[in-house]
Parts: C-alpha cells; sequence; structure tokens
C-alpha cells in the first residue's frame, strides 16, 4: 500500500510537470516566433520602401547607394538581407549570418527556387531555413516583393504597381531563442527535481502516517484472533480522522466480542446447569428404586417426580432446539397479513384450564374489528404464547390478567400484563437474557427453563419490532408492536 500510494501520488505529480512544461515550452516558444516575425515584417516593410522609392527614381538594386543603405539597415536591425531579381539572383546581399560562399559578385548566387516561387505565388514568405546553405545556420526568413510605384488614377496617391521587378528576403538568427529554450528547460528541469524530490519526502511522511495505524491495528487484530481478547487499541483513538474512527471501531468490535465469549460461556454454564439437575435428579431416584434405598411404597412417588424431570428436560432439549433454529442465519422471516387480535383470543382460548385453575379475572380492551398487521402468524403466535403463559403463571390467584391492542402511527401495540408479585428494577434489565429467572421464581416455578422471553425478543428482533416491560405496585406488563397493514 505504501509503495502503491506513493508511486501513484509521484506519478500524477511528474504527469502535471509535464503537461505543465509542455504547454510552457509551447507558449514561449511561439510567443518568441512572433515576436521575431513581427521584427522581421516591420523591418523587411522598412527596406521595401526604400527599394520600391528607388525603383521608381530609376535606381538599381545593385547600385552603390542601394548595397550602402542596405548595410546600414543591416547594422540597425541586427538582420540578415538578400535582394534578388525574380529569378532569384542575388543582387546585394549582407549580414552577419551570411555564408562565406556568397560574397561580391552575386552572379553566380542564387536564392532557392523554391523560396522565390512561393513568393512570386503568394505575395509573402516566412519560414525557418538556411537557405541551402547560404546562411551559416537556421533562421527566421520573411520575404516580400519589390516593384516600383505608381500614381493611383483615383487617389492621386502613389501605390504599387504590382510588376514585380525583385524580391526581398530579411532573416533574423534562430540561435538567441533556441538558446533562451535551452536556458528555460534547464532551470525547468532543476525546478521539476527539486519539486519531486520533495514531493517524495512528503508522500512518504503521509503516506508512512497513513500505513503506520493500520499495521498497529493489523498486529491488534493478530493477538486479538490469537486469545488476547483484552488487546485494545490506545494510540489511534485521539485522532480526529478515519484512522481514529477505525480504532475506535476497532475497540467496539473487540469489547462486543468479549461480551459475545462471555455471553457464550455463561450460556454454557447455563445450558450444563439446567441439563445437570434433572438428571441428577433422575439418576438419584432411579439408583435408589434399583438398589432398594428406596422402600416399595414410595416408588410411585419417585417415579412421577422421574416422569416431571424428564419431561422437564425434555421441554429444556425442544426450547433449545427451537432457540437454534431462530437464530439459525438460514431463516427467512415471512411476511403475510393476519388479524393479532383474533391471534391473541386464540391463544387465550387455549390457556383456559390454568386460567380456571388460578381463578383469574381477565380484562380484554381489544378494538371491535380485526387488527391486520405483517408477520409470521406461527411466529407471534408463539410470542401471545410465551408472554400469556408467564403470566397466568406468575399472577396471584383470583388476581388480574389483562389484554390489549392499541393501534398508533402504523403500529399496533399488544400489550400482556398481570397482578403479582412487582419485579425488581435491577431484574428489568436482564428479564430477555438467556436462562435468565427471577431468584422469586425459581423455587416456585422449576418447570421453567429461562428461555421464553428471550425467543419472545428474539422473534421479534427479526421482524425489527420492539419489546418493553413495566412492573409497578404488584402490576406487570409486557408490550411489543408489529407493523399495521
Amino acid at each position: 500500500m505504501y509503495l502503491r500510494q506513493v508511486a501513484v501520488m509521484l506519478g500524477l505529480i511528474l504527469l502535471c510537470m509535464t503537461l505543465l512544461g509542455a504547454g510552457f515550452f509551447s507558449l514561449s516558444y511561439r510567443y518568441q516566433l512572433k515576436e521575431i516575425q513581427t521584427t522581421l515584417d516591420r523591418n523587411a516593410g522598412f527596406i521595401s520602401n526604400y527599394a520600391n522609392a528607388a525603383l521608381t527614381k530609376g535606381d538599381s538594386l545593385s547600385g552603390e547607394d542601394f548595397i550602402s543603405y542596405i548595410g546600414s539597415a543591416v547594422l540597425l536591425t541586427n538582420t540578415t538581407v538578400l535582394v534578388c531579381d525574380t529569378n532569384g539572383q542575388i543582387l546585394c546581399a549582407a549580414g552577419n549570418n551570411l555564408s562565406d560562399q556568397v560574397f561580391s559578385p552575386y552572379e553566380n548566387h542564387f536564392v532557392p527556387t523554391w523560396a522565390t516561387n512561393q513568393l512570386l505565388k503568394s505575395q509573402s514568405y516566412s519560414g525557418v531555413t538556411t537557405f541551402n546553405q547560404l546562411l551559416t545556420g537556421k533562421c527566421y526568413v520573411t520575404g516580400q516583393i519589390l516593384s516600383p510605384l505608381a500614381q493611383d488614377p483615383t487617389s492621386g496617391k502613389l501605390v504599387s504597381s504590382g510588376i514585380p521587378t525583385g524580391l526581398l528576403f530579411v532573416a533574423a538568427d534562430a540561435t538567441s531563442v533556441l538558446d533562451f529554450l535551452h536556458s528555460t528547460f534547464q532551470l525547468f528541469f532543476i525546478t521539476a527535481a527539486a519539486v519531486l524530490l520533495i514531493s517524495l519526502v512528503i508522500c512518504s511522511i503521509t503516506v508512512q502516517r497513513m500505513v503506520d495505524p493500520l499495521k498497529g491495528m493489523c498486529a491488534f487484530a493478530h493477538r486479538f484472533a490469537h486469545g488476547e481478547v483484552d488487546t485494545r487499541v490506545t494510540e489511534y483513538t485521539n485522532r480526529n480522522d478515519e484512522i481514529g474512527e477505525l480504532a475506535i471501531a476497532f475497540n467496539a468490535m473487540a469489547d462486543s466480542l468479549a461480551q459475545a465469549e462471555q455471553k457464550r460461556s455463561e450460556f454454557v454454564a447455563n445450558v450444563s446447569h439446567e441439563l445437570k439437575t434433572p438428571m441428577t435428579t433422575i439418576a438419584g431416584f432411579a439408583d435408589g428404586i434399583l438398589d432398594g434405598t428406596i422402600p416399595p411404597e414410595k416408588e410411585r412417588e419417585s417415579l412421577q417426580v422421574i416422569s416431571s424431570e424428564t419431561r422437564r428436560l425434555s421441554r429444556l432439549v425442544r426450547r433449545m432446539l427451537e432457540l437454534s433454529r431462530l437464530q439459525s442465519s438460514e431463516r427467512v422471516a415471512a411476511q403475510e397479513q393476519f388479524d393479532v387480535a383474533e391471534v391473541l383470543l386464540r391463544v387465550l382460548v387455549s390457556l383456559e384450564a390454568k386460567i380456571t385453575e388460578k381463578d383469574l379475572d381477565v380484562q380484554t380492551e381489544l378494538p371491535d374489528g380485526p387488527v391486520m398487521v405483517w408477520g409470521d402468524p406461527d411466529a407471534v403466535t408463539q410470542v401471545c404464547y410465551n408472554l400469556l403463559d408467564n403470566a397466568v403463571k406468575f399472577a396471584s390467584p383470583q388476581g388480574l390478567l389483562t389484554l390489549k391492542i392499541k393501534t398508533r402511527a402504523g403500529k399496533a401495540y399488544i400489550a400482556i400484563g398481570n397482578q403479582g408479585e412487582t419485579i425488581p428494577p435491577q431484574q428489568l434489565t436482564h428479564i430477555f437474557d438467556r436462562f435468565h429467572k427471577a431468584d422469586s421464581s425459581r423455587s416456585t416455578h422449576k418447570d421453567g427453563v429461562g428461555l421464553g422471553l428471550y425467543i419472545v425478543k428474539t422473534i421479534l428482533n427479526t421482524y425489527k419490532e420492539d419489546i418493553t416491560v413495566t412492573s409497578q405496585d404488584g402490576f406487570t406488563e409486557f408490550t411489543f408492536t408489529l407493523s399495521e397493514v
């Protein structure tokens, strides 16, 4: 990750520097070329005006006066001037960039035919050339046609007659521009190297600061995986960035896993205890009958105890299997419409015998019509049964049993309450835990296994619904929600 991030960042910087340099050099070259071209055109215009005026007076382009003027113009403009006839034969020439092969007389020296043809055809010429070695090096060259002036009959002014009499080429050395570009390139290269070096250092420090915490947390994760469940990340939790958030998330995950491991250990211990108690009772009474310790007249009573403990053990195993099915990742929560009021009343009828046995007073507050909700009717039936069974079991004889259904904001609130002993506040926070049974109920209700309310909460969590419990002044009420249709 370190090498990849540094390579990507340096690559982006190098790409930006390359594009910036290419654009800068291109603009600089075009600007310099335009400046030289403008200067050459201006100088060529001055010389051509003088030459045209000389031709109008009948002077020769190879005369001493014209040659003297060309020499002065070359010294003032630091250019090279070539004057030739329309066939390209040089009539006069002057300048520092003339090759040694160009000397007076010029009868045997010609400007390249392609240059003269282009000038005569398009009325202008510009380019970078050596004119077939007539110039000592590559020069920027511009050309103009020379012709005598004639009076315009309309305006009376002197204008070009349009009859080509000679050709003028003015050249300027390109070495200065190339030297400028070379110097600029050297400076840019040195600057780019310095920027890349500084960027490498900054990128290295920045990426290392990102990678080191990840390596540290990876080491913590390995230690945690090898059983050091107390391992926590402490170095990076005070950072106000994603690394700090990751450290906090890692610690939260570690705490959650540690709690899960603790609950697993407690679960195993509770299962062992719940299984050991009926099995010890069954084995004790069975051994007593077999070895004669229990007299024959008490054998029937002992067998009843064995039968009761066997059924209790069967209920525990059945509840464990049911809980395993509910917690299976393969279980899919069914969703269909049904009347929850009908389900609640059906469960109430199924517990009629237990309610009658305790002579309970049942009060209901149900809507007149059906209460249609979403869910699995079988699962909700189990929720209602577990809650009602608990309410009947822990209700005081001749006490009150209440059933309520209210709807509000798209939710159905189903409440099941009973009149009995008040559950202490410290017990309410653990009432939905696995194998949790209030101390007051352990002796009077030994048939419970402490999984009923946990199964209720597990089913409701499957549908993302809530369940709450209140217990005050001897009245306890469980309320759960379902989504209305």
